[in-house]
């Protein structure tokens, strides 16, 4: 409970300071959880990220206030953080359709994006079984694709990149540089501030910094919270990792650190319904209030 009501004081935030500029810093603050936990844990339970609600809720109520009331359209732009009425035209045309102007119509159609509630669902059918390891730093090969949340394009672009490694051998080189059958890695790494757009790594435990074609990094000494997923992929990592986000942290006292976390695939077949994979969180005790 104390979880929800640490994101519902967020929430209350946002609303009370949405004509004002808001940094994700002063957003997270009020819920009591670092910058980067906050965006992570806000985008995997709303599928959109802190930037784009606050985005969706000016709009709303930029809109509403046009439809009823006489405040001048640069006014209203002003008011909500656009500066510009160009820019602000823009956004508006792009979120409901139809220009400024436009929503003083008496027929006009909008759209409204409604303040978010947190609720608490209780599940407690199935435990969720997780291990807590501690490791010194590691270097890593492989090759990287940078990518984005926004409407979903990491889910389209990950499962396209890991085809093609696969189609054009590299998938199996790298297996092969880290000493034959080896486990791979998919990292994700270098999240931006805004918490959308990352880099994907396919890679594998070896420092080869030479390879033509791949690059190295290392990743950081951390501990980790490491949770297993059993059956075909992608559906059985998808659904543990909506866990984690959802059961998993609301009810323990760890955050996310913000380095990097990755998937580890052994070399069987990914399909198969004993197929064992697992989750490696860099997590840390969180801030209490």
């Amino acid at each position: 409970m104390e979880w929800l009501t640490r994101m519902q004081d967020a929430l209350s935030f946002i609303e009370d300071h949405i004509t004002n500029p808001l940094g994700i810093e002063e957003v997270a603050q009020a819920a009591y959880s670092s910058p980067f936990h906050f965006q992570r844990m806000f985008r995997m339970l709303t599928g959109v990220s802190v930037g784009e609600y606050i985005r969706r809720r000016r709009l709303t109520l930029a809109a509403q206030e046009l439809a009823v009331t006489q405040a001048r359209v640069l006014d209203v732009a002003l008011k909500y953080g656009y500066e510009s009425p160009e820019a602000f035209a823009k956004a508006f045309r792009k979120a409901h359709g139809i220009t400024p102007s436009a929503a003083r119509e008496p027929d006009a159609q909008l759209k409204a994006y409604p303040r978010l509630s947190f609720q608490l669902s209780l599940k407690g059918d199935q435990d969720m079984d997780y291990r807590i390891v501690t490791r010194e730093a590691f270097t890593v090969t492989g090759k990287t694709l940078v990518t984005s949340c926004v409407d979903g394009e990491n889910s389209r672009e990950i499962p396209a990149f890991w085809n093609t490694c696969n189609a054009d051998g590299t998938s199996h080189r790298l297996a092969q540089l880290g000493g034959g059958e080896h486990d791979l890695l998919g990292i994700c790494a270098d999240m931006n501030a805004q918490g959308d757009e990352f880099t994907y790594w396919i890679a594998v435990e070896a420092d080869l910094p030479d390879e033509e074609g791949l690059s190295t990094r290392v990743i950081p000494a951390a501990t980790w919270a490491v949770f297993t997923a059993v059956g075909p992929m992608p559906g059985a990592i998808q659904e543990v990792w909506q866990r984690i986000f959802q059961e998993w942290f609301p009810s323990t006292g760890y955050e996310h650190t913000g380095g990097p976390e990755f998937e580890l695939y052994p070399p069987d077949d990914p399909f198969g319904e004993d197929y064992r994979t697992e989750i490696w969180v860099p997590v840390q005790m969180a801030a209490r209030t």
